[in-house]
């Protein structure tokens, strides 16, 4: 486990869902200043704020620790057409990231 796994991951999946590091904070009960610390490598989550931050970005502690390389994607509420999509778009751009080509 490395802290800037921890900081580079927490960062990465608050941008990607949008948010700034007040909104999360206030998700957690916790300062500003706090979600900052993870961010920057300063300090890293308890155990406490990283089941929680699993729950919110809706990704395994593992991931968040970087255990694994892998996220997982939730497709509730989507049609199997809309999921047959997704897959295609996944193994398409794994194909072109491991051709080189842009």
């Amino acid at each position: 486990m490395t802290d800037v796994m921890i900081s580079y991951r927490i960062r990465h999946l608050r941008e990607q869902n949008n948010m700034t590091q007040a909104e999360l904070a206030k998700q957690l009960g916790i300062t500003r200043s706090s979600v900052n610390a993870w961010e920057m490598g300063i300090s890293v989550p308890s155990t406490q704020y990283l089941v929680e931050l699993a729950s919110i970005f809706k990704v395994s502690t593992d991931y968040l620790l970087g255990l694994e390389s892998s996220a997982t994607v939730s497709v509730d509420g989507l049609t199997e057409s809309d999921i047959q999509a997704i897959h295609y778009l996944i193994t398409h751009l794994k194909n072109k990231n491991n051709s080189g080509t842009i």
